[in-house]
């Protein structure tokens, strides 16, 4: 397991759906060790605390391994093309993972790197309509719902730095409440065609 690509955003304004939106969800990777704290990547901004960012939500992770499929689906609905790869931050994540999906994650299980560090699995991302003006299609919202690819947001435990190549391990927490049941528990019911 390791990190493919650590990416922040500054708050920005954009028009979506006609109205014009506080938004940080367009990461950009970062070269070298960034370090974070309590609230997150030295350098990253949330625009709307009430739904991202705090303590619980510090840091969000999205599996590298998702992304494939996601480019056929933006190509399918045409606002991909079918060979280009998607870019690291395009999901709103701040880390890019590689060999940790969200089907092996329990809510408190722990990501320990080397320097000490220690970011806890705290819940799912719960996507909305800045995804889906990200992703280019209306129907990534219903799309990450449907298929569980959710992501998941990081706690800081202890701080520490984080960089592309960088490998953690996991460590078990205490196994009561996995992250996918977590997620589909949190959209049960809910109307995507709504956001």
């Amino acid at each position: 397991m390791r990190i493919l690509s650590v990416n922040t955003a500054r708050v920005e304004h954009r028009l979506i759906n006609g109205r014009k939106v506080a938004t940080a969800i367009a990461k950009r990777p970062r070269s070298g060790a960034v370090a974070y704290g309590p609230l997150g990547l030295d350098g990253d901004e949330q625009a709307d605390p009430s739904v991202h960012g705090g303590l619980s939500k510090a840091l969000y992770a999205y599996p590298s391994e998702h992304l494939p499929i996601w480019r056929t689906m933006r190509a399918q609905a045409r606002a991909g093309d079918w060979v280009d790869d998607l870019p690291p931050g395009l999901m709103g994540e701040n880390l890019t993972l590689e060999g940790l999906l969200e089907k092996d994650l329990w809510l408190g299980d722990r990501l320990r790197f080397a320097d000490g560090g220690v970011l806890v699995v705290s819940e799912p991302r719960f996507p909305c309509f800045k995804f889906n003006a990200a992703m280019g299609f209306n129907k990534a919202a219903k799309l990450m719902a449907e298929s569980g690819w959710c992501g998941t947001y990081l706690a800081v435990l202890n701080p520490g730095s984080v960089q592309a190549g960088q490998p953690f391990e996991l460590e078990p927490g205490p196994r009561e409440v996995g992250l996918v049941e977590a997620f589909r528990a949190k959209v049960r019911g809910r109307d995507f065609a709504a956001d």
